[in-house]
């Protein structure tokens, strides 16, 4: 299938950097998934003590000195890294490109938590004397922190800011770069997502609350979408930005390119702050395809959002199977399983673990699966090992989140 597009608006992935609780690079993260190793560990937060967590071990002095580290955020840190990863595996020539014209779109579940929560601890030491308040709290906790973080870094003079999309954010941060280099706003974008969510106890406690919180005695099985023991979501942090340029620029310097971003879609529940609607979760995930000019049997690949709550995964499975109709050879998988929920990150990381599949077709599995719940049921659905097929040439990932947002991008090998 070729697009009709001409070239200058064709949207297509040159580079990945990404850091998440089981690997640093794509290849590792990529291994990991092929070898079933889970990222999910023991954690200790406080307020609510022993639970369990996504933690990334990123180096993160490798793009930035102790004390830009100090003065920023977890968030921050996570954007600084992925960005300059994500630059140097697209091949660009830095050094002489016009940073006028690069853009950076990050895509958030939330943002300042963290800092407000740290501050509030240590004035309450002090008997809330606000002497002791940092001077660096504001920009801390502006909104477009972590993709300012980036343009500091990077000495980028283009457009940023973030996009807060709830756990849609991933896939959001990605489409708000195409959509700004199809306006000709920029000419090289970094779009994806962050997440620094593990460092606030108030998120912890708060899924705690909903009965939400997922626990097990053995930290690589708590997350286990689609399992009928599931007992809820594990919280945890990464970063996922992708190098996005029009093909017609790409294709002028030779580059590699990962995949063509050829449908996407966005959309809203109007229905209820957390449970999910999956007559609006199918219609986004048929919107993006309509857009892609494709059905849903040409997809090879459908990468689910689940997150292991009890009803989110059978709302999500419902979409699905009322989309997909078990029809043709689409094989679906999960990531959540391996890595827990990454909030913000978590649309594009789970994206960026399927991509491989265009060179190796192998789809990888959802493990942590003991006991299908027979009403998350959905052929293709892939388990345990990994398959591989004749080739993978389409990629859906969904990603949604609360208040009822919900997105959907269709990525295409070229």
């Amino acid at each position: 299938m070729t697009s009709k597009a001409p070239d200058n608006q064709r949207i297509v992935i040159t580079g990945v950097g990404l850091t998440a609780p089981n690997g640093n690079t794509l290849a590792e993260y990529r291994d990991a998934l092929l070898s079933g190793r889970s990222g999910v560990q023991q954690y200790d937060i406080r307020y609510v003590g022993e639970t369990l967590a996504g933690v990334c071990d990123f180096d993160e002095l490798k793009y930035q000195k102790r004390r830009n580290v100090r003065r920023g955020t977890r968030a921050g840190s996570i954007g600084i890294y992925c960005a300059n990863e994500a630059i140097a595996d697209s091949g660009i020539d830095w050094e002489n490109t016009d940073r006028e014209r690069v853009g950076v779109y990050v895509g958030v579940t939330e943002h300042g938590n963290v800092e407000t929560e740290n501050e509030i601890y240590e004035i309450k030491q002090y008997d809330y004397d606000t002497s002791v308040w940092t001077h660096h709290h504001n920009p801390r906790t502006v909104a477009n922190n972590p993709a300012g973080e980036i343009t500091l870094n990077m000495g980028i003079t283009g457009p940023h800011y973030t996009v807060g999309a709830a756990c849609a954010a991933g896939n959001a941060g990605l489409i708000q770069a195409a959509q700004q280099l199809l306006l000709g706003e920029c000419d090289v974008a970094i779009g994806g997502g962050v997440s620094e969510s593990i460092r606030t106890f108030g998120i912890f406690a708060g899924f705690a609350s909903q009965g939400a919180l997922a626990t097990h005695e053995d930290p690589t099985k708590a997350s286990r979408p689609f399992d009928r023991d599931r007992n809820g979501i594990v919280v945890s942090e990464g970063g996922c930005l992708f190098i996005v340029e029009r093909y017609s620029d790409a294709a002028a310097r030779g580059a590699k390119i990962y995949g063509e971003l050829v449908g996407y879609a966005m959309n809203s529940d109007a229905s209820d702050f957390v449970l999910p609607n999956p007559k609006q979760q199918a219609r986004c995930m048929r919107m993006a395809l309509n857009r892609a000019g494709m059905n849903a049997g040409d997809i090879g690949i459908v990468s689910t959002h689940a997150t292991a709550t009890s009803s989110g995964d059978i709302q999500e499975c419902t979409a699905v199977r009322d989309v997909f109709n078990g029809d043709g050879d689409t094989l679906i998988n999960n990531t959540k399983s391996f890595i827990g929920h990454a909030m913000g990150a978590a649309g594009s990381l789970e994206l960026a673990g399927n991509l491989p599949a265009f060179d190796d077709g192998v789809c990888h599995p959802t493990i942590n699966v003991d006991n299908l719940d027979p009403e998350c049921e959905l052929a293709g659905l892939v388990l345990g090992e990994p398959r591989e097929t004749k080739g993978v040439s389409t990629i859906l990932s969904n990603s949604f989140g609360m208040l009822g947002i919900n997105s959907a991008v269709v990525i295409k090998k070229m």
